[in-house]
């Protein structure tokens, strides 16, 4: 029992780093290559650790090998485009104009049906106001709408908007970000003359954030 905990550790931190060095991707933005990879480094780390009588580095060795087939075919990616195009594949117009390309639903085998959940998915809730959607090498999709539907912007106004940046954590359920303070030039000291003004100290809020026009946000902790 004890050696099944053991490898199952070791199994976790060895799949854990790997995935680490694969890079930050979310699942539904994978790409195919990148997905095979996953389920099979998986596949690998699971039989080591339920059966004790195969060598754990049985597991490992192969799962290290992934990780370098994962690394060459990236840095093919990154270097040509050719390559690029047979791992991936390329970006299909499932609506060109406004109308649906027929022919490019059945080579990517979607139905209608599944083209409007999609499409939902993005807050586009009839095809009559798309003009383009594009079926991206990861199954995502992007959406043009027709200039009609798009979102009046500030710019669309000639107003000229205020700039924000990022805003930055403080205080994150009581602890202070000294780092963040630096970043900012602020100190302790500073901090704690702004919370006194909303009658908190520091390991009281829950969250504290300072966006980029100065302004604060802070929430107090509930008491237990």
């Amino acid at each position: 029992m004890l050696i099944t905990f053991v490898r199952a550790i070791l199994l976790y931190i060895i799949v854990l780093v790997v995935m680490r060095f694969m890079g930050k991707r979310e699942i539904g933005q994978l790409q195919p290559f990148e997905l095979v990879i996953s389920i099979m480094i998986a596949d690998l780390a699971s039989t080591p650790m339920s059966d004790v009588g195969i060598p754990i580095t049985s597991g490992i060795t192969p799962i290290l090998g992934l990780l370098v087939m994962h690394v060459i075919i990236s840095l093919l990616n990154m270097k040509s485009i050719r390559a690029r195009q047979i791992i991936c594949g390329k970006p299909r117009i499932l609506i060109y104009r406004g109308k649906i390309d027929e022919k490019a639903l059945i080579k990517e085998k979607f139905t209608i049906n599944e083209l409007e959940e999609r499409l939902r998915g993005k807050d586009v809730m009839s095809l009559a106001d798309v003009e383009y959607a594009i079926l991206e090498t990861s199954g995502e999709i992007s959406v043009i709408l027709k200039p009609n539907k798009k979102n009046v912007t500030l710019e669309d106004l000639n107003i000229e908007a205020n700039y924000e940046g990022i805003p930055y954590d403080l205080v994150i359920d009581g602890q202070v970000m000294h780092h963040n303070l630096k970043i900012l030039g602020k100190d302790i000291e500073w901090l704690k003359k702004e919370l006194k003004k909303q009658k908190m100290k520091p390991e009281e809020a829950l969250v504290v954030t300072l966006d980029g026009s100065g302004k604060i946000f802070c929430q107090k902790k509930e008491k237990e």
